[in-house]
């Protein structure tokens, strides 16, 4: 009898899971499953503690599902990747596994490993698959077969090539002939956890797929009109599903094409679909070009900029204690709950990087030593574009200004005195310049001021750029 082995990664979900289909479509098979945790190497990552108190969640829904279905899950631990090598080999021999199963990741760390199972295992049949993906990496390039650098123009080639082949959902595999599984004991991961909202992130495949199904019918066609303000619920708050892989994106494809179906043609949801082919771009570019799992820039000359060393600013942006409102409440926003508003993420890397030209991998790694959502194509991707150094048609010289974004996405000051009481006396008018309101009150504000002027730094940073782009490479 074969002996098929799943091994789970970001991947933790029995629906629309494209290893663990193709493992049970056997019958006679017997399928077992495998999480390998890493702290090591989740610490040399920088992976938030939120983000591992997550997983341990998923896992243990997972177990008693897969469970359910007769299939037990090993859980095994390994220092880092090149451990947990051997570990999948150990595995292997001590199960006499004759295929093992599992879905791409596509970071460069993780496909060194995968390379290395591969050629470690001799007599057990290795498959992988296009699973974190609605398309796989590759099947959207250039006329020249090169890797598109622009948004929009490979946005417009993976839609013509998703009408060309719309990948289907995947079912959940039903239960196997099998012995029923005892062990369902509690995993607890070896690594730093912080409590996250179940509230806020669906704490259960189940309760994922609920979440997906009310965004898509009830706020999908408002996302474009809401998704930037951070006062409003306007957003899905699926991306940590999508990175620990209890949705995957072709769920929530199908999900907000039932829904909205003329999402595809510029309709109602389109904008959410945009997101959803942003995730695309980012990973596809990071199987492309290797060197961006690496701290490297997607343009070169931007290496050339002469970053400031200011350890105080670098803190009080961490901190929110910056002066500036609406980056503050972000930033207390993140460390509080390990999420962060989109908008206001590119507001806030702008500042570190615009405003205090601080390198911009210094927030890049803060980000994902916080975030519960922490995914190292995207957040790479949205540091990249915030601090011009990647792939945009937008020069260097596009610089948020902090007080009139806050000004343009939270007039009333809402979600600022939300997260900034200190601030909950300062009329709305002056909510996001509260110290030219105390200083003329001759009131003393337990907030800090600037830490600096945004007019002078535009000055400073722009030269800066135009420096290195004078140096090239």
């Amino acid at each position: 009898m074969s002996t098929h082995l799943v091994w789970f990664r970001a991947d933790l979900r029995l629906h629309d899971n494209l290893a663990l289909a193709a493992a049970c479509r056997d019958v006679n098979a017997q399928v077992l499953a495998l999480f390998i945790a890493t702290p090591q190497q989740w610490a040399a990552h920088t992976m938030a503690p939120r983000q591992a108190a997550y997983i341990a969640a998923q896992l243990n829904t997972l177990r008693q599902a897969l469970a359910e279905k007769n299939i037990p899950l090993i859980f095994e631990e390994a220092d880092d990747f090149t451990a947990s090598v051997e570990t999948v080999k150990r595995v292997c021999l001590q199960y006499e596994v004759t295929d093992l199963f599992y879905n791409y990741q596509y970071e460069f760390n993780e496909r060194q490993r995968d390379v290395a199972v591969e050629r470690s295992l001799k007599d057990t049949v290795c498959q992988g698959f296009d699973d974190s993906v609605i398309l796989p990496p590759g099947s959207v390039m250039t006329g020249n077969h090169e890797m598109y650098k622009v948004f929009t123009p490979y946005k417009n080639a993976w839609l013509r090539r998703l009408r060309e082949h719309m990948p289907e959902c995947v079912r959940a595999p039903a239960a196997r002939n099998a012995q029923a599984v005892s062990d369902v004991s509690t995993i607890t991961l070896n690594y730093p956890h912080q409590p996250f909202d179940p509230a806020l992130f669906p704490a259960d495949e189940n309760a994922a797929i609920q979440q997906l199904r009310q965004f898509c019918q009830q706020s999908a066609a408002e996302y474009e009109a809401q998704r930037d303000f951070p006062a409003i619920e306007g957003t899905s708050r699926l991306s940590a599903c999508l990175a620990v892989g209890v949705l995957s994106p072709r769920q929530c494809l199908h999900r907000l094409l039932a829904e909205q179906p003329t999402a595809l043609d510029g309709g109602a949801g389109s904008v959410w679909l945009n997101e959803l082919i942003w995730r695309e771009f980012y990973r596809h570019l990071m199987t492309y070009y290797p060197r961006l799992c690496k701290h490297r820039p997607f343009i070169d000359w931007t290496d050339n900029v002469r970053w400031q060393d200011v350890p105080d600013a670098l803190t009080a942006w961490k901190e929110g204690k910056t002066g500036y409102p609406i980056v503050d409440a972000a930033m207390r926003q993140l460390n509080e709950t390990g999420w962060m508003h989109n908008r206001l993420r590119m507001i806030v890397a702008s500042f570190l990087v615009k405003d205090l030209l601080v390198d911009w991998r210094e927030g890049e790694r803060y980000f994902m030593s916080q975030l519960v959502d922490g995914c190292l194509a995207a957040n790479n991707g949205g540091w990249q574009w915030a601090a011009s150094t990647g792939t945009d048609a937008a020069p260097y010289f596009r610089i948020f200004n902090p007080t009139t974004q806050g000004e343009r996405f939270d007039k009333s000051g809402a979600f600022i005195q939300y997260w900034l009481p200190e601030l909950e006396k300062v009329p709305e008018k002056f909510i996001h310049q509260p110290w030219a309101w105390a200083d003329k009150q001759g009131i003393e504000l337990t907030y800090p001021r600037p830490i600096v002027d945004h007019a002078q730094a535009r000055v400073a940073t722009l030269a800066a750029y135009e420096t290195a782009k004078k140096q090239g490479v």
